[in-house]
């Protein structure tokens, strides 16, 4: 069958309209802006920097004490309000929303950024592993987009949080790749499907960045090998993205409506070397993994600060990461979501 020529130019001149209108500046002025995970970590730094660009935010996290620390913290009256839920929970999502309507009343952006990462070998993991990192950092998105999708229609804008490891499988993060490889694809269809509905999907995939963030990360197998290593390098301007840093190129990534961004130096090199030699990188990760500890006896898992030994406690970086994104009164969660 024969398509008319006038409807092939009819067609391609609707996908470019809408093409230029996802891609046009967005401006975050006195915009209302839902961040999951949001009371520490990424999450606050992200909600410090839509605030500085004239937005409202409503931060999403489990814990009411770590909200009501970061909304004191950031001292912005009524433009901060705060929710409590877990993005594993279904009916937490639609209430997210809801409250975020409440506050200010509307709904134009929703950032996806509650994660949880597990530290340790795969010999270690279980099921279960695999599982909640998938409920909190695959469905966890699926399900507040779903419940947000409403308000966002017309003009929206959805923030996937994803990772380097949603490109790139770094070993001893296997639950943690599975889920964000997931979430990773999870944007990149949506992209696609959510733009005839005028909502623009974009994914960031950013490397190590100095939230102080390992302090509160399950670990397993060697714990105190695993976790000195991890924090050590999480803190190293070396290897590291300064947090605030990090925010402002997320935040432009959805301001210019980029499909996906990766955030930070060496997050950059290693997806652009596995994207052209993906047998080397595989081969280099495989000498990687070997200089990592092995499987311990017990798939046991405890929290960073369980097994902090007295070299990162002293380091200055990292302490001073964990103090100001509000990582030190985070003891005791439960595995949910607020670790990015």
């Amino acid at each position: 069958m024969r398509i008319p020529k006038r409807l092939l130019l009819l067609g391609a001149a609707g996908a470019l309209a809408a093409r230029r209108a996802l891609r046009a500046p967005y401006d975050l002025t006195g915009k209302a802006v839902l961040i999951t995970g949001g009371s520490r970590g990424l999450g606050l730094a992200l909600a410090q920097e839509f605030l500085a660009r004239g937005a409202r935010v409503t931060l999403m996290a489990r814990t009411e004490a770590d909200l009501k620390r970061a909304q004191a913290g950031l001292k912005a009256g009524e433009r901060v309000s705060i929710v409590t839920g877990n993005v594993a929970v279904p009916a937490d999502a639609a209430r997210a929303v809801q409250a975020t309507v409440q506050a200010h009343g509307r709904l134009d952006v929703l950032v996806n950024n509650a994660g949880i990462i597990q530290l340790g070998p795969v010999a270690n993991a279980t099921e279960e592993d695999f599982r909640t990192a998938m409920e909190v950092n695959a469905f966890g998105p699926l399900r507040l987009i779903r419940a947000a999708l409403p308000h966002l229609r017309g003009g929206g804008r959805v923030l996937i949080v994803s990772s380097l490891g949603g490109k790139v499988a770094i070993p001893h993060l296997t639950p943690y790749v599975m889920s964000k490889f997931a979430s990773a694809g999870l944007g990149q269809a949506l992209r696609a499907e959510l733009a005839p509905e005028g909502v623009a999907v974009t994914t960031v995939l950013p490397g190590l960045m100095r939230t102080g963030s390992p302090l509160n990360a399950p670990v397993k197998g060697q714990p105190r090998k695993e976790y000195a290593l991890f924090a050590t390098l999480a803190a190293s301007p070396l290897v590291s993205l300064d947090a605030h840093e990090a925010a402002r190129r997320v935040v432009n990534a959805l301001v210019r409506g980029d499909v996906e961004a990766m955030i930070g130096g060496p997050a950059l090199i290693l997806r652009t070397a596995q994207a052209l030699a993906p047998q080397l990188t595989a081969d280099l990760l495989r000498l990687g993994h070997r200089a990592l500890p092995g499987p311990g006896p017990s798939d046991a898992m405890v929290e960073g600060r369980a097994v902090e030994s007295a070299l990162t406690r002293a380091n200055p970086i990292k302490r001073s990461a964990e103090e100001e994104f509000n990582q030190r009164g985070a003891h005791g969660h439960a595995p949910g979501g607020d670790l990015n």
